[in-house]
């Protein structure tokens, strides 16, 4: 298999035990299990690939959800699976830790752009692309926001393939001089592979940590309690945002250049 096409529909199923026809038109992309298990209980659908690297849940109305792991790797593969099925768009639920004094713990942040630090989506696009998501996605994201109470904040945020670096002051000036809001593994490649692949493409991140202070470090138990406030609003959010957005029919994908 030489033909993107071919190899992309051979391992989509491969990796998630589950159908090209079974998929939504309209992706939610995470990298916790919990969220499909809920995703699952919601619906009353049952949970795919248990026993592959990612598992998926699909409903209706045609919203699936995906856990495709963690790190840029990872967010680069199914950015280029999905082209197997062609998504009209895909929005990721990820968790991120606020960088800025302004972002608390269970606060949500819609990015405006993202800086890319990983290095994989490097082997997409020149280092000069920047990534971003599709501002008519997030609209929809926002809007749902605000009908739900709750405060987001926007800005930039690093997404890096350095999962422990709280200790390393050199790079925690870093982010400090960059005026990021956030940092994580995996928007900035989602929204460049996405680019590359042409996938309309948002995320809407958790503030799950604050890892500029000692005692905002994530723990196991710090991470359950986020889990146990937040995550279920997390999730309706992104459901109540992808349904609208097929039930309008809006259309959102970017023009040609």
């Amino acid at each position: 298999m030489h033909d993107k096409e071919l190899i992309v529909k051979n391992w989509l199923p491969r990796y998630t035990g589950t159908a090209l026809e079974e998929f939504g038109k309209y992706i939610l992309l995470t990298n916790f299990h919990n969220y499909v298990h809920k995703f699952s209980q919601i619906f009353g659908v049952p949970v795919r690939g248990l026993d592959r690297p990612m598992q998926t849940a699909t409903n209706k109305d045609g919203l699936t959800i995906i856990n495709f792991g963690i790190g840029s790797a990872n967010a680069a593969t199914i950015m280029d699976l999905l082209t197997a099925v062609k998504p009209e768009a895909a929005l990721f639920l990820g968790k991120c830790g606020g960088i800025k004094k302004s972002t608390e713990i269970g606060h949500f942040i819609l990015p405006i752009a993202a800086i890319r630090g990983e290095g994989t989506s490097n082997d997409y696009v020149p280092p000069e692309v920047p990534a971003m998501p599709s501002f008519k996605l997030h609209k929809f994201v926002s809007e749902k926001i605000v009908k739900a109470g709750v405060e987001y904040r926007t800005g930039v945020i690093y997404t890096t393939n350095r999962r422990v670096w709280e200790h390393d002051e050199v790079f925690r000036k870093k982010l400090t001089d960059l005026r990021v809001i956030g940092i994580d593994m995996e928007t900035a490649t989602l929204f460049s592979v996405g680019l590359v692949n042409e996938i309309s493409r948002g995320a809407l991140l958790l503030v799950s940590d604050v890892p500029m202070t000692p005692e905002g470090v994530k723990t196991e138990d710090s991470d359950k309690q986020v889990t146990a406030k937040f995550v279920d609003l997390h999730l309706n959010i992104g459901i109540e945002a992808m349904t609208d957005i097929g039930t309008k029919g809006e259309k959102i994908k970017h023009f040609h250049y």
